[in-house]
């Protein structure tokens, strides 16, 4: 485990951030990269480049290739990602199923299984799940990414209200399972993490907001997650945003909350539910009420504003079922939030890209806690899977 590190400057924890500092030079430039670039990009001797690269193909992280082309000298031979033994196990939780995916080092799906469960009978199901996958992968296993909604620290799951589960220490049950390490996501962390990593070397601040039965947010800083020392970063969904006569009274009830205006059920209708497909969410949009999607813009850019004159983030991002509500209700929160205030500037408001499929951000932390490198943009797609 690459990732793994001490807090003192020893021999062996410079070695390993050495290691992780040459495999991101491949995973940057699969079939491209050779040993004398990895010396020359790190600073490092060309014994001492040569002998991470050693260690790397060793541990069947990296691979060698062809031949580079000639600069005059020797030619050198290319390395690449070693896709053929080393596996991430995807595990995407939802109240009345789960999506498995098995992903290779390149990004590469090379499995996916589906699960169904009542809620009486979720904890058999997904053990049982676990120990078959064990018993044919087990030895290729690196590392669990498994996203859920709800609040955790990595290790457990400390609420969710959609799963009914409070305090369950998951990773552990999974890793006993598994054998491997097991890192806990929560599902609109792992939104984010997919997003920040569209860019090839993400920068600052990027607000990603989920829409759909609930609202919630994330941010990254320089593409990592930057959450709270309590877990409970992104849940703005509660905050009052609407006052006086327009307030009207949300689910936990108070009133006012961004939730009772913005979330899809507050723009829709209470035929609204987050286990519709992009389809049927569309029709429901289609038909609409246009006052009630305004408001509900309304209310999300005037929490968008504050965040975003508190950050300054290189972007905000909308993602989840709220994409299905079109280039109208986009403009109409760029419009809403498009005011002077002095001392900020307008960040730039998107809907998710569309390519980011479900299992990308749990794919990602899984890699990242396992090895300490990111994927690009192309083999974060290839990681994505179907979109929920």
């Amino acid at each position: 485990m690459l990732n793994t590190d001490d807090a003192l400057d020893t021999q062996a924890s410079v070695r390993r951030a050495n290691l992780r500092r040459a495999l991101q030079l491949v995973f940057l430039n699969p079939g491209a990269q050779t040993r004398a670039g990895i010396a020359r990009a790190t600073g490092l001797t060309a014994a001492t480049a040569s002998s991470l690269v050693a260690e790397l193909i060793e541990n069947r992280l990296i691979v060698e290739g062809e031949q580079a082309a000639s600069t005059g000298g020797k030619r050198a031979t290319t390395l690449s990602i070693d896709a053929e033994h080393h596996l991430l196990l995807v595990v995407v939780i939802q109240p009345s199923h789960a999506y498995i995916a098995l992903v290779a080092l390149n990004g590469a799906e090379i499995e996916v299984r589906r699960v169904t469960y009542s809620r009486e009978d979720r904890d058999r199901v997904l053990d049982e799940a676990m120990a078959a996958v064990a018993a044919e992968y087990g030895d290729r296993l690196l590392a669990g990414g498994v996203q859920l909604p709800g609040t955790t620290d990595g290790r457990a799951v400390l609420e969710s209200v959609q799963l009914n589960w409070h305090d369950v220490p998951l990773a552990e049950r999974f890793e006993r399972a598994l054998n491997a390490p097991v890192l806990l996501v929560n599902d609109v962390d792992a939104e984010a993490i997919a997003e920040a990593g569209r860019d090839e070397s993400p920068a600052g601040y990027r607000l990603f907001i989920h829409i759909g039965g609930g609202i919630g947010a994330a941010v990254t800083l320089d593409g990592e997650l930057a959450p709270g020392p309590r877990h409970r970063a992104g849940e703005i969904g509660h905050v009052q945003v609407v006052f006086g006569d327009a307030a009207r009274e949300c689910r936990c009830g108070q009133r006012g909350c961004l939730e009772s205006a913005a979330a899809m059920g507050a723009m829709l209708g209470e035929e609204f539910s987050d286990a519709m497909d992009a389809a049927e969410i569309a029709v429901l949009a289609a038909r609409a009420d246009a006052q009630q999607l305004d408001e509900g813009a309304r209310a999300l850019a005037r929490a968008i504003k504050l965040i975003s004159a508190l950050l300054d983030p290189a972007e905000v991002v909308i993602g989840g079922p709220a994409t299905e509500l079109g280039p109208r209700f986009l403009e109409q929160v760029r419009r809403e939030t498009d005011y002077p205030s002095s001392g900020t500037t307008q960040a730039p408001i998107r809907y998710a890209d569309p390519r980011v499929g479900q299992s990308a951000g749990a794919a990602q932390a899984a890699l990242t806690s396992a090895l300490g490198v990111r994927w690009s943009p192309e083999q974060l797609l290839a990681a994505s899977g179907p979109r929920s």
